[in-house]
């Protein structure tokens, strides 16, 4: 008896999405560059009614950055994430290299001047960072010290890490011997050494009591361990349980890793710790557009006014060039280079009068006082005839 043949079926070709994740991950890109660059893609894709990429050139590209700029009116640095991201997927997806992608103008990068808060306003700021995480844990039903806010301000204030580099921190990571917090896979994949607070070192080792405890928790409850890079999970199997790997500040609770699936405990949110610095900046009265990374920018530039080399400032913040440091010497400087203004040398012989102060407005709802009473106009006396000047084409007085 013959056994009919079974016919196979073709297997289902990738989507353009997964091409482009697998060339992300095949080239070592971070999970941040990865996510911007499939979203570009796909706002790409649907800017042009769900045309495939392969079927479209300069002309739709130039279009989607054109509306971008102009109608979106995105920063100089999105529309350039946004063209590299096009860029790659042409060139490393759909392995398409035409004259036209060397000739797109790529926008100007502006360097800006960063903000910078003084020695009173990090106080101020760190003050109320406390605050916040005592108010924030107790309407969660968590003690105090489970959102540690403020220490995890100090340690960016005083080491100059970026908040992730923060967050991201591992117990094997601090060394209370030397003194010293290792930063790894920072800004470019780069590692670094930086300095540890000595007022950071005992709350430090309360935070890292309290990791342990949750770390112990989790071993009790079998649940699958932290997050390791590359394959060291695969070659070390149990260095993702281990405590040396475990996360100084961990997360409550658990989350589903965005590219295994796998349900583990994650460090602390960087959106978390944003919340609570803009409601702690409100709080204190500092009204300046900062953020958690203007505690790295305030770090250099108070190392600068103590003195301190500005190559040492360069590898305490991980700057492959020293001209990105140099942006900080401008910050230093007094307003118009401490050039005296001359209106300077008029406040003793012309002093501003003050102004008299503004009468409230009364609530919503209350009348208005009553005007006073305006007197009477008197009439004008009549003018004798003949008393009038001559009037020569409708102009009185003309000649």
């Amino acid at each position: 008896m013959s056994v009919p043949a079974v016919s196979a079926v073709p297997p289902t070709p990738p989507r353009l999405l997964d091409l482009l994740r697998q060339q992300l991950r095949y080239m070592h890109y971070s999970l941040r560059t990865e996510q911007a660059y499939v979203h570009w893609v796909r706002a790409f894709i649907r800017f042009h009614g769900l045309r495939h990429p392969a079927e479209m050139s300069r002309p739709e590209v130039e279009a989607f950055l054109s509306w971008l700029a102009t109608e979106r009116q995105v920063a100089p640095s999105t529309h350039r994430q946004a063209l590299s991201a096009l860029l790659f997927l042409y060139q490393r997806v759909l392995h398409l290299r035409l004259p036209w992608m060397e000739e797109i103008g790529r926008p100007q990068q502006q360097r800006r001047l960063p903000v910078v808060l003084s020695h009173d306003e990090v106080a101020r700021v760190l003050a109320e960072l406390d605050r916040h995480g005592a108010v924030a844990a107790a309407a969660l039903a968590a003690p105090a010290t489970a959102l540690p806010h403020g220490l995890i301000g100090r340690l960016l204030y005083g080491s100059g890490m970026r908040l992730l580099e923060g967050l991201r921190l591992r117990v094997k990571d601090i060394d209370f011997d030397r003194r010293a917090l290792v930063v790894r896979e920072g800004k470019g994949g780069k590692d670094r050494v930086v300095m540890l607070p000595t007022a950071l070192e005992q709350p430090l080792r309360a935070q890292l009591a309290r990791s342990h405890t949750q770390w112990a928790l989790d071993r009790s409850q079998a649940l699958a361990g932290v997050a390791v890079p590359h394959a060291l999970a695969r070659k070390y199997p149990r260095a993702a349980e281990s405590w040396a790997w475990h996360w100084v500040f961990p997360q409550a609770a658990l989350s589903t890793d965005p590219r295994s699936g796998v349900l583990r405990r994650h460090h602390l949110l960087e959106g978390n710790f944003q919340r609570g610095f803009r409601d702690a900046l409100q709080r204190a009265g500092v009204a300046k557009p900062a953020s958690p990374h203007t505690l790295r920018h305030s770090f250099a530039t108070h190392l600068l006014l103590a003195g301190y080399d500005i190559r040492t400032v360069q590898e305490l913040l991980g700057h492959a060039d020293v001209s990105t440091t140099m942006i900080y010497t401008h910050v230093l400087r007094l307003g118009g280079g401490a050039v005296r203004s001359p209106l300077d040398s008029l406040g003793a012989v012309l002093p501003l009068s003050p102004q008299p102060p503004l009468s409230p407005r009364p609530p919503a709802g209350a009348r208005y006082p009553a005007a006073a009473a305006v007197p009477p106009r008197r009439a004008r006396e009549p003018v004798p005839a003949g008393c009038w000047p001559a009037v020569a084409d409708g102009v009185p007085g003309g000649t």
